[in-house]
This record gives C-alpha cells, sequence and structure tokens, in this order.
C-alpha cells in the first residue's frame, strides 16, 4: 500500500519505524462530527493534547485517492472545509483511493491505515458496535470484526451509549477482542463514567496495556485491543440523565423510519438538541481525554517494542 507522509511524520520516520512515540487520529470527526471551524478548532486541540503528551500525532485521511499518514497544517484545514467527503471504512476504502477521491477514515478505516504505516496506537471518540433492534435489522459496525483483524491499539470511551453495550460486548468477546477498562471495573458508556456492565479485563497503567500487547503478540494472536477510557468526571452525562433522552431519540427515528447510515447522526444530532449542546462538549472532552492516554501507550509501546 503505498503511503504520503506528512512532513511532522516524514521527519521521524526510520527503517526501524519511527524515532518518536506516534498516535493516529480519525478524521471523520472532522468532516461529519462538527461544522466548520469548530471541527478545525477540535482538530488541532486535539493533535496538541497528543504533542503535549509525548507523542507526535498522525491525522489519516485520503486526500484525491492518496492515504495521508498524518495531515499538514494546509491539508487539515482543507479538509475541515471540503464538502461532499466520503465517510469510508473497509468496504470501500480502496475503492474511494482508486477514484482519485477524497475520503475521512471512520475507526475501521484508520485502524488498516496505521497498521499499514506502523503506528500501533489509535485514539477516537467512541467505537461503533451493535444497534439495538439488530436482531431484526442486523445493523452491526464494521470496527468490531477490524479490532479483530488488525493490530491497533484503539483507545476510546467505549461503544457510542446510543447503541446496544451489552449486544456489542457480545460480539467483541466472540471475535475474540480484549476489552480492556482503563481505571475502573465497569465498562465506560461514551457520555457517562459507568454502564453497570462489568469490563472483561482492567488496566491501570499504560505499561499492563503495552504488557498485554506484547504478550498477545508473543503467542501470535492477531486482531488489535480496546482501550475502554472513562470521560473525566468532570465532563460527563450521567446514565440518569442522558438515558432518558437517548430512549427518545430511538423513538423519534423509528417513528420517523430513519434507519441504516441514517441512524447514527440523527440520534447524535437529536441528543446534541435534548442536551442544549452539553453532549457536544462531553464528546470533545473524552476525545481529548483519550488523545492524552493514547500518548502515554504509545510512549510505553515505543519504550518496550515487539520482539
Amino acid at each position: 500500500m503505498q503511503l504520503t507522509y506528512s512532513a511532522e511524520i516524514e521527519a521521524i520516520r526510520t527503517d526501524a519505524g519511527f524515532s518518536k512515540p506516534v498516535v493516529a487520529l480519525e478524521s471523520t470527526i472532522i468532516t461529519h462530527g462538527m461544522p466548520y471551524p469548530q471541527n478545525l478548532d477540535v482538530a488541532r486541540a486535539v493533535e496538541q493534547e497528543v504533542r503535549d503528551a509525548g507523542a507526535v500525532p498522525a491525522t489519516i485521511a485520503i486526500l484525491n485517492g492518496s492515504l495521508h499518514i498524518g495531515l499538514d497544517p494546509e491539508q487539515l484545514t482543507d479538509l475541515a472545509q471540503a464538502r461532499d467527503v466520503a465517510k469510508v471504512s473497509r468496504a470501500d476504502m480502496a475503492f474511494v483511493m482508486a477514484q482519485g477521491k477524497s475520503g475521512a477514515t471512520t475507526v475501521a478505516a484508520t485502524m488498516i491505515a496505521a497498521q499499514a504505516a506502523g503506528i500501533e496506537v489509535f485514539a477516537t471518540g467512541g467505537i461503533g458496535g451493535v444497534h439495538r433492534g439488530a436482531e431484526l435489522t442486523f445493523d452491526i459496525s464494521a470496527d468490531l470484526r477490524e479490532l479483530a483483524l488488525t493490530d491497533t491499539i484503539v483507545v476510546a470511551a467505549g461503544a457510542k451509549a446510543i447503541l446496544d453495550i451489552p449486544k456489542t460486548m457480545e460480539v467483541l468477546e466472540t471475535y475474540g477482542v480484549p476489552v480492556i477498562a482503563y481505571g475502573q471495573d465497569e465498562m465506560p458508556a461514551f457520555w457517562s463514567q459507568k454502564s453497570d456492565i462489568p469490563a472483561p479485563l482492567r488496566c491501570d497503567t499504560p505499561q499492563q496495556i503495552v504488557a498485554g500487547l506484547r504478550a498477545r503478540q508473543a503467542l501470535g494472536l492477531s486482531g488489535g485491543q480496546l482501550i475502554a477510557n472513562p470521560v473525566p468526571k468532570a465532563d460527563e452525562i450521567s446514565a440518569e440523565e442522558i438515558g432518558p433522552m437517548i430512549e427518545l431519540a430511538l423513538h423519534e427515528a423509528h417513528r420517523q423510519g430513519i434507519n441504516a447510515k441514517a441512524v447514527t447522526p440523527f440520534l447524535l444530532g437529536r441528543i446534541f438538541e435534548l442536551t442544549e449542546g452539553k453532549s457536544l462538549q462531553t464528546n470533545i472532552a473524552l476525545v481529548k481525554n483519550n488523545a492524552r492516554l493514547a500518548a502515554q501507550i504509545a510512549k510505553s509501546c515505543w519504550e518496550l517494542p515487539k520482539s
């Protein structure tokens, strides 16, 4: 796979990998998450969180058919203002590239690009998962299977709370994906610190996470690890507060016949309205928090390289 590197990433590339720890970042939060110029401000802020924590950020996107590992400042600005940018996952990533088009990478596509570039750690907001009612619709995110296929540590605030979290956990278990709650025994639920769902595994330090990764690699086990990092307490919306709003939004989506790829944008937009904007502020806070932890994990990976 031919990759294009930003000047910042190119400067630290070596024959053995990178001379500094690197954290991959997705680009759908820029093109599909919020309007300009807020999206650009958040993208810059998340990259700066990674730098402040001692690593180098690599925002990933497809620009005119080329898969970019890291975006230069001008490219980041252009992407934030671009329209009709495809939202790409495993199924359509190669097609967008072959057509010379531009695309923002989802969790799954960012994992694929990170592995191709030799980046072991990726920070995002929340992963996709099993949608409520999936027993009828079979609506399950490609992110889950990607975690079983691609050797990337994904730091997220759990699955998005609009999803069926218990079923998401069951699918991850079936795929053999280690799901590790960071610093607590319960799974976080995106906007909320806790979900009352026990975490399969727990780690309290980046070093423990990396030790687990290296042990899996020594056993020849493929696939990634999901690190469920709870949103900071000061920024969370409690499950008791946001739960009824999620149920209302789901009811409205069903009543209006909204389905397939339109469901998640509708639900997130409606919850933004119901929380009077607080859900977006919490989302921004948790992405920054995940970027900080991902940088710490990347540093530990760099200090304990794969044998």
